[in-house]
């Protein structure tokens, strides 16, 4: 599992990068909540949990971070995708996605602080 996200942080990490190479090139910067939640919530986040998974194998050996990683992962592309949607056509209708989408990265989120307040101790 660790690996498995610190690879998808990578490609995350492209994503934004790309997405900020892009904005900067066409001088439009409509999308840059795009761009920092990508950066944030899947590069920088997702590296730390595959770092603290890999060095706590602890904390990678339970439901918390089954749950952590499937939330976050599908929740942060719905959120992502239909914030893009949202700005790119002016289009309200994608509204109840992203609060889904942030709902399910959110709630990843908070099992793996859980997780880390639970599990990880002195010694393990």
């Amino acid at each position: 599992m660790a690996i498995k996200l610190i690879k998808i942080s990578a490609v995350y990490f492209a994503v934004g990068v790309l997405l900020g190479y892009y904005m900067s090139i066409v001088h439009s910067y409509e999308l840059t909540g795009v761009h920092v939640h990508i950066n944030l919530l899947g590069w920088t986040a997702l590296m730390l949990a595959g770092m603290l998974y890999h060095l706590f194998p602890i904390l990678a050996s339970n439901g918390m971070a089954k749950a952590h990683f499937w939330l976050h992962n599908i929740g942060l592309p719905i959120m992502m995708i239909s914030l893009y949607l949202l700005i790119t056509t002016e289009n309200d209708s994608y509204t109840p996605a992203i609060a889904t989408g942030a709902t399910l990265t959110v709630l990843g989120i908070l099992t793996f602080v859980t997780n880390v307040l639970i599990n990880l101790k002195p010694g393990r």
